[in-house]
């Protein structure tokens, strides 16, 4: 019974990352109605930020005065949050919330290539590379319909895809780096990123509220709170309760969560084409999992 209930308690807490992130592409696209990229990247990381913050102090944890870890917690918090929000953002200024979460799920398999020539022990196999073949195929199944001609734009795939390139870049980036305590790194990182988009968009500073609607302002606090904030609680009590291969299985449920919240709440089409590509990265994804047998 104590590991039925482990068991329960880690798919509900992937379940609700899995809601959490996937809606969150539902979330960028309403915020778009009244807020500008930038200002989406800075409020919602400094949203994040002060829950993080707060979540840290209240684990009795402290963030380091080593110089070395902020310049760490600098370059995560850029690669992984600055720019990867903001080019997601932008592109939903041109492609539906639906397809900005499917596209995001190749995201694993950029991270196969790059862990390849960048990390030890992570060599391509046949495996890794039919599941890259297959991921590449279902990118092509809806950028070809974009560029003859669709609602989405084939600029906004291409700044969402960019997204994904960088979140598999962190990834990366984040395992060649010294190991932090998971509260104390992701707030730091986040507290970083925050810092860092408001340098680069101050434009935050001269929002005209009266204008915002409130729809917009409910949706972007909810979008700094909970995707931004909470979600990274969730992840990194995740991956110490349960580990990086049973959090892999968000890379299947983000994608249709994005895609079918999208069509449920603002009505964005659902085609044929964009179901064969999804099932493609997807199956790409599960075969690139598959262990090689050894001769």
């Amino acid at each position: 019974m104590p590991q039925q209930r482990q068991q329960f308690i880690n798919w509900a807490l992937l379940v609700s990352l899995v809601a959490l992130w996937g809606t969150s592409f539902l979330g960028i696209k309403i915020s778009l109605r009244s807020f500008t990229p930038d200002q989406i990247v800075v409020l919602r990381l400094s949203i994040g930020a002060i829950v993080l913050i707060v979540f840290m102090l209240a684990r009795g944890k402290m963030l380091p005065k080593n110089p070395i870890a902020w310049a760490h917690f600098m370059l995560l918090g850029l690669v992984g949050n600055v720019l990867p929000f903001w080019l997601i953002a932008k592109g939903q200024m041109f492609v539906t919330s639906g397809m900005a979460g499917l596209l995001m799920a190749f995201m694993p398999l950029m991270t196969l290539i790059l862990a390849h020539f960048f990390i030890a022990d992570e060599n391509l196999n046949r495996n890794k590379l039919l599941g890259f073949v297959l991921g590449i195929s279902g990118i092509t199944l809806i950028l070809g319909p974009t560029i003859l001609g669709s609602e989405n734009s084939l600029l906004g795939c291409l700044l969402v895809l960019s997204a994904a390139v960088l979140y598999a870049t962190n990834t990366i980036i984040a395992r060649r780096l010294p190991t932090y305590n998971s509260a104390v790194v992701s707030t730091g990182v986040t507290i970083c990123a925050a810092l860092i988009s408001f340098m680069i968009w101050p434009s935050v500073l001269s929002i005209d509220w009266p204008q915002v609607s409130n729809f917009a302002l409910v949706t972007i606090i909810w979008l700094g709170v909970f995707p931004t904030g909470v979600a990274a609680i969730i992840f990194f009590v995740l991956i110490r309760r349960a580990g990086p291969t049973f959090l892999s299985n968000i890379n299947y449920l983000i994608p249709l969560v994005a895609y079918f919240t999208g069509a449920l709440v603002l009505g964005e089409l659902i085609v044929w084409h964009d179901m064969i590509a999804l099932a493609a990265i997807l199956f790409g994804i599960a075969v690139s999992r598959r262990s090689v047998p050894s001769s």
